[in-house]
């Protein structure tokens, strides 16, 4: 009796880089990884999702601006606010640099 294998189907495609840190990084993405119960690679591949994440909305933002004007201070306000109770957290002042 003969079996496939089936169940690479279903799993995710991942590809294998060599990267090269700081021994200090290296220890605390370690120590990141351990706290949130991941591994090295895998903290490092939901900090680089974020990272990308946020690049791509500072680009949307940007695109808006120069459609639509500046944002207000209310409504950077509220969009802070509104992204805070997407994320469970509490809404906190920005400072403007």
């Amino acid at each position: 009796m003969s079996y496939r294998l089936y169940y690479h189907t279903g799993m995710p495609q991942r590809e294998k880089r060599s990267v090269s840190l700081s021994p200090d990084l290296a220890h605390a993405i370690d120590v990141a990884a351990a706290e949130v119960g991941t591994t090295f690679s895998g903290w490092l591949a939901e900090a680089a999702s974020h990272r990308l994440r946020l690049e791509a909305a500072q680009k949307g933002i940007a695109e808006w601006e120069q459609e639509n004007g500046p944002l207000t201070e209310g409504e950077r306000a509220e969009g802070y606010a509104r992204a805070g109770e997407l994320l469970g957290r509490r809404a906190r002042s920005r400072r403007t640099a």
